[in-house]
């Protein structure tokens, strides 16, 4: 069926929803194949409005705006159409590519900890990165592998690895406003203000693991959906070395990033191995 104007006015919505909100990621997908740039930009819209429900909407009724976008969420889905552009999207996305709603409702159930849960213990804080980003890695999944079925069930797992590295990552990055800002502790049993080498160091090591799991897995992508992916990686581990060069205490004061100058060397970079048949 022909996209209509409507159609066409959402997925720029979210489109502008993921370039507003993250330069990284829409370098990511600009190296996608066109034919999956879409659906990605609709997955990121949706998961970055939930987001925002809970991380920055403070002082208004968060609890009811995420029940109302859980709703509105399951009847964009059941109807295939939504006034919201963002949810419009993102139900073309899910009815098109066949995304679980069982990853749509670990996200949400991921979102409705952070407005409850302060500290995690180890079952929580593996529930809660299974839904805020383990279940996004597996709907993009569904999207690249929509027309091989197997390879998805064959890349389930590395997906998962990859966007658990991503999230702890994430959790070290963003201490600051995290801890300081939220009073969220993600880490089991960690207390930052005697945040250790070793308990850093037990951190990095698993983040290690993952994205090592990771790796095998984006190797195997198709060509459509490789360089993105892998690009997304490469920033990952940049903004990761970082972190781990430095120390515990410095860690939980500043926020980091990789330069602009530096995205656009490891776009490059990518780029020519993508061409020379590396990646």
């Amino acid at each position: 069926m022909k996209p209509t104007l409507y159609d066409t006015i959402a997925l720029r919505c979210s489109r502008v929803v993921t370039t507003g909100y993250s330069t990284s990621f829409s370098l990511g997908i600009r190296t996608l194949a066109v034919r999956h740039r879409p659906a990605i930009y609709a997955i990121y819209g949706f998961v970055r409005l939930a987001d925002e429900i809970v991380d920055t909407f403070f002082g208004h009724r968060q609890r009811e705006m995420l029940d109302r976008f859980r709703s509105d969420t399951a009847e964009a889905i059941a109807d295939g159409v939504s006034p919201n552009p963002v949810l419009h999207s993102f139900q073309w996305a899910v009815n098109t590519y066949n995304i679980d709603r069982e990853f749509i409702d670990a996200f949400l159930y991921s979102m409705e900890m952070d407005l409850e849960q302060k500290n995690h213990d180890a079952g929580s804080y593996s529930r809660y990165i299974y839904g805020s980003a383990e279940a996004v890695g597996l709907m993009c999944l569904r999207v690249f592998c929509h027309e091989n079925p197997q390879r998805f069930e064959m890349l389930r797992d590395p997906a998962r690895s990859l966007g658990s590295a991503f999230q702890k990552v994430n959790f070290l990055r963003d201490i600051r406003s995290d801890y300081v800002d939220r009073g969220r502790i993600y880490f089991p049993g960690v207390d930052f203000n005697r945040f250790t080498a070793a308990e850093k160091k037990q951190i990095e090591d698993d983040i290690a693991a993952d994205f090592r799991a990771a790796l095998e897995g984006i190797r195997q992508l198709d060509r459509g959906s490789r360089r993105g992916v892998y690009l997304a990686y490469s920033y990952y581990m940049a903004l990761f070395g970082k972190i781990r060069k430095t120390a515990p205490e410095a860690v939980t004061g500043r926020r980091f990033r990789i330069s602009d100058f530096r995205k656009l060397t490891l776009l490059m970079k990518v780029t020519l191995l993508h061409l020379a048949g590396v990646i």
